[in-house]
């Protein structure tokens, strides 16, 4: 086992970026569930030692060697010179969308977000966080784009299976999005101060 461990890690540093399971699995001459069960052992083992500045993270069906977030600080400035990637609020948003919906169009993000795209779409390529993802079969055969393994590994997500669920939300007489948590507690305020006036 400790063999096979030492194999993995070697190809992880190695290769120096993510490296598909299928891949492992012919290295090691092992089964999809044995090299998975061998990776969390890793992962555990490193997450476990506070001297281990390394990580194994998992991305879809890719796994890769890197450094522990903690130490991006002191990582940063010597490996890469390159300004410091700063989303806005309005790239933030537009990545968002491209999130919870892969394989959507510029035109149907500016619907959602009610102001041009170009400029955030841009960014986002730039700084390797979103790709495109072919056409779409509306008219014109719009580019289409999705988030990529950089996106996961940048914020920590295995896939976009972890995503946080979205708030449920109903419109109200003028067409505007009410969260139903706070439309359920206003109705609760609302009732207690009926009830209050009514004393």
């Amino acid at each position: 086992m400790d063999n096979q461990k030492a194999i993995i890690q070697a190809i992880l540093f190695a290769v120096g970026k993510e490296v598909k399971i299928e891949q492992l699995m012919m290295a090691l001459e092992l089964s999809k569930e044995e090299v998975e069960s061998i990776l969390q052992q890793m992962q555990e083992e490193m997450n476990a030692n506070p001297q281990s500045g390394i990580e194994i993270i998992k991305m879809e069906d890719c796994y890769q060697l890197c450094t522990k977030k903690e130490y991006h600080e002191y990582i940063y400035p010597i490996v890469d010179q390159r300004a410091k990637p700063n989303l806005s609020n309005a790239a933030i948003e537009t990545l968002s969308i491209i999130a919870y919906n892969p394989r959507i169009t510029r035109a149907e993000i500016e619907t959602i977000r009610g102001v041009g795209a170009d400029a955030c779409i841009y960014k986002l390529m730039e700084y390797g966080l979103i790709e495109e993802a072919g056409k779409s079969d509306l008219p014109g055969k719009p580019m289409t784009y999705r988030t990529n393994k950089e996106f996961l590994k940048m914020f920590g997500y295995t896939s976009l299976n972890d995503l946080p669920d979205l708030p449920k939300y109903k419109l109200d007489a003028n067409k505007q999005i009410i969260i139903d948590e706070i439309s359920e507690r206003n109705e609760e305020n609302e009732t207690i101060t009926n009830r209050n006036g009514d004393n």
